[in-house]
């Protein structure tokens, strides 16, 4: 997985990996572990309380974090127009250079041209087909498909389905994002089409995220049935862990209307309890089976996905 593409923004990678960016658990120690262990680390602008706070991660990132040897790293920015920080957040980013920059719940045209200016690379964040087609036409150079499945944010289409129809008008980089959490996950959405996997909640654990212990044990401790997709706490659907909910003091099938909030665009720290208090994850969350650091989860993933891809070429022949 060397050098692929070309562009200097996705070279040397071990694996074709987005760590994805997970609001209060993705800070620089666990994306620059990432790009030292060879797989692109990102992270929510948005966990950096201020613009202040955010230029002291870039400085820390782009001096641990050396492109000649190591993977990219990327920046998300929510681009809806209600984020009150975009505007500083954006040219803080373009100031350090971010390799990539990855757009979501909003239109990404007013980053695409700012970010190519200085060559970096842009991938929107969309959970529907229609998104998808509307950002294929803003100059982004890719899309992050996020299938239902996926930890937080999620989208209600299954990700076979979801490939297959954007790879009808889009022939760019694509990064498909649901219950990714295995090395045989990762081969089967290139096999699909998808040139990256977004992964998330295998990382949440990791000993470098910012996630609180309680959530790295919660997570060990789980399985698909325990995750539960609602709105209640955000206003956007999510996948969260029902054992998360009913420890903050609520019934997860009967969710008091007075629960019920919306996502803070301007501070999104700010009462922030659906985050800090009840903790997301995905359909994935049983290839959980312990806390590690992120060199060993990515030399667990490397190896998973050499023994299928070594299993596939060897017993996998309909000729």
């Amino acid at each position: 997985m060397t050098d692929i593409f070309g562009h200097r923004s996705l070279q040397n990678l071990c694996l074709p990996i987005f760590s994805a960016p997970m609001f209060l658990v993705s800070g620089p120690e666990l994306v620059v572990a990432s790009c030292h262990n060879n797989i692109i680390g990102s992270f929510p602008a948005a966990n950096a309380r201020t613009t202040g706070q955010l230029e002291d991660w870039l400085k820390e990132i782009t001096a641990k974090v050396d492109a000649k040897i190591h993977a990219s790293w990327a920046i998300n920015l929510i681009t809806n127009k209600l984020n009150k920080r975009l505007a500083d957040d954006l040219a803080i980013t373009c100031q350090y250079k971010a390799p990539i920059v990855i757009t979501a719940l909003g239109h990404p045209g007013p980053v695409v041209e700012k970010v190519h200016a200085y060559g970096g690379l842009v991938f929107a964040d969309v959970a529907t087909v229609e998104q998808a087609r509307k950002a294929s036409k803003t100059g982004v150079d890719g899309l992050i498909l996020i299938a239902s499945g996926a930890g937080g944010h999620t989208g209600s289409i299954c990700g076979f389905a979801f490939l297959a129809a954007v790879r009808e008008f889009w022939q760019g980089l694509l990064v498909l994002g649901g219950a990714i959490s295995s090395g045989a996950g990762i081969l089967a959405s290139q096999i699909l089409g998808a040139d990256f996997a977004y992964m998330g909640t295998r990382f949440i654990s990791s000993k470098e995220s910012l996630a609180k212990p309680e959530y790295k044990a919660m997570l060990v401790d789980s399985v698909a049935k325990d995750i539960i997709n609602t709105a209640a706490f955000t206003g956007i659907p999510n996948n969260m862990l029902r054992q998360s909910i009913e420890k903050a003091g609520f019934d997860p099938d009967n969710i008091p209307s007075s629960a019920k909030s919306k996502l803070n665009f301007d501070d999104p720290h700010s009462g922030a309890k659906a985050w800090r208090d009840i903790w997301s994850a995905g359909h994935g969350v049983g290839e959980v089976k312990e806390i590690l650091s992120v060199k060993e989860i990515v030399a667990s993933l490397t190896t998973q996905y050499r023994q299928t891809l070594q299993k596939h070429i060897i017993n996998r022949s309909f000729s």
